[in-house]
């Protein structure tokens, strides 16, 4: 058997395309456009293409985006100033600190600085702290993705087994959150679990958010599982190139998983399409109006 390839672009576009319906209507029945600010300091080229894409796609679906460049040396209190005038604008309804910071910038105070109810990106204590709780917030739109992904193979995760590997406050920790919202059982494996390879074993549905180059193997899975690869890792070919895998070896993966996604084409594409939900879930919240249908 093969497994079934779960093609994050399609997934990502039909998401998109729904965003912009909603956008659409509450423009119509409520005036209400919503906005978007990305806020970028340095020049970090992988940061950049992703800024890029974000005020594309932000565009596209109807919505306003400001994007804000600041240099690799600002001082943290222009930093922290322009934060504060974007919670203060109307017109912004997310506000998203590109991550990471230079070297010299506090990464946490940024991000304590985003009003909660702006703050896209989930990662605000308020945020973290509902999310844990199991109370409404807006989550990491990384582990948003992951969770839409894995419906697109299952109606349901009630019951499930499922192991999520890494436990960074961007996707580990969160995925664990959402993972329970929908009544999944849940492990949280790390750098320093016991028998990781016996772990996975028994888990449904895999989640690998490690950064280790195809550190997963084939025959860690059990056979039928759903494999949900957050990893983006560059590695040099013998010409000189990188090529990108994830953090889950594919080639052998496909052969005992029931359901994987590719790297590319996976998770990173649900990634910026979760940013315009968050957005526009922003948007309705603050201008007090009903949760829009996506």
């Amino acid at each position: 058997m093969t497994a079934k390839i779960i093609d994050g672009k399609v997934i990502a576009a039909e998401l998109r395309a729904r965003v912009a319906e909603e956008v659409a209507r509450v423009k119509r029945e409520h005036n209400l456009v919503p906005g978007l600010a990305v806020v970028l300091v340095g020049s970090d080229p992988a940061s950049e293409v992703y800024v890029r894409s974000k005020h594309t796609q932000t565009q596209a679906a109807g919505m306003a985006s400001f994007e804000h460049k600041l240099p690799a040396d600002v001082a943290q209190a222009d930093l922290l100033a322009l934060v504060a005038k974007l919670n203060r604008d109307p017109a912004v309804h997310g506000i998203l600190v590109q991550l990471p910071l230079p070297k010299g910038l506090n990464t946490e105070a940024v991000i304590n600085a985003i009003d909660p109810a702006k703050d896209v990106d989930g990662l605000h204590p308020n945020n973290a702290g509902r999310l844990a709780g199991g109370f409404e917030a807006l989550s990491p739109c990384t582990p948003l993705g992951c969770i839409i992904l894995t419906k697109s193979v299952h109606a349901s995760l009630e019951g499930m087994n499922a192991i999520v590997i890494g436990r960074s406050n961007l996707v580990g920790r969160p995925l664990v959150q959402l993972l329970l919202n929908e009544n999944a059982t849940v492990t949280i494996a790390h750098s320093r679990s016991r028998d990781l390879p016996g772990l996975v074993k028994k888990a449904d549905l895999v989640y690998a958010a490690v950064g280790k180059p195809e550190m997963v193997r084939g025959d860690w899975l059990k056979p039928g599982a759903t494999v949900i690869d957050v990893g983006i890792n560059r590695i040099p070919k013998d010409d000189g190139k990188t090529r990108l895998v994830g953090d889950v070896a594919y080639q052998e993966a496909l052969g005992v998983a029931g359901a994987i996604t590719p790297v590319p084409g996976g998770v990173g594409q649900m990634t910026v399409a979760c940013l315009l939900v968050n957005t526009l879930r922003a948007a309705c919240a603050i201008a007090g109006l009903p949760k829009p249908a996506v």
